[in-house]
């Protein structure tokens, strides 16, 4: 038997054609989530260089109005390290958010896969019992065409004769006759 199995075309299609409808959604939530992310990143950028403009501006009004240099490089200082820790923490929560959704989306990849091939699955089991179905009753009805070929032959056979010594015929050279010509 060969290991052959058929399979309901249309039905393995339509799952098919649902996998590919549902992948390109999550194809497209994971380039939104790209996106998102620089949008974040650039914001903080602007942000950072916002606070940057900021703190020097306020840094030449204090030499300006006090004359101190090292107070406004201590200032200076502080907001950079401010800003810089901020925008790290603005980076480091985007790339966390970005990774939990990216693992959401292989998730659910994961499982429409696994949906997809359990489905498959049943489909193939179903065509075995089903092909299984039709051979073994094509299996009947060939043995009952057997059984009802070989009574026919069988009915169609000479009915054997008796085995008794035959006289020979005294013309006869002692050779056996030969028998009748088969039926016809």
């Amino acid at each position: 038997m060969t290991r052959r199995t058929l399979v309901d075309e249309e039905l393995l299609l339509a799952q098919l054609d649902l996998v590919r409808e549902n992948l390109p959604s999550a194809f497209e939530e994971a380039e939104k989530i790209v996106r998102q992310r620089e949008e974040i990143l650039l914001q903080a950028e602007e942000y950072a260089q916002e606070i940057m403009e900021t703190a020097e501006r306020r840094a030449d009004e204090i030499l300006d109005e006090m004359g101190l240099i090292q107070q406004a490089e201590l200032e200076a200082n502080q907001i950079r390290k401010r800003v810089q820790q901020e925008c790290e923490a603005i980076q480091e929560q985007a790339r966390a958010e970005i990774e939990r959704m990216r693992l959401q989306a292989q998730q659910e990849l994961e499982q429409m896969r696994q949906m997809a091939l359990a489905e498959c699955e049943d489909i193939q089991n179903g065509a075995d019992e089903y092909a299984d179905s039709v051979l073994d009753h094509l299996e009947q009805q060939l043995n009952e065409m057997l059984r009802v070929i070989r009574n026919g032959r069988q009915q169609l056979q000479p009915e054997p004769l008796p085995d008794y010594p035959r006289e020979p015929d005294p013309g006869s050279t002692g050779a056996r006759p030969s028998p009748p010509p088969p039926k016809k």
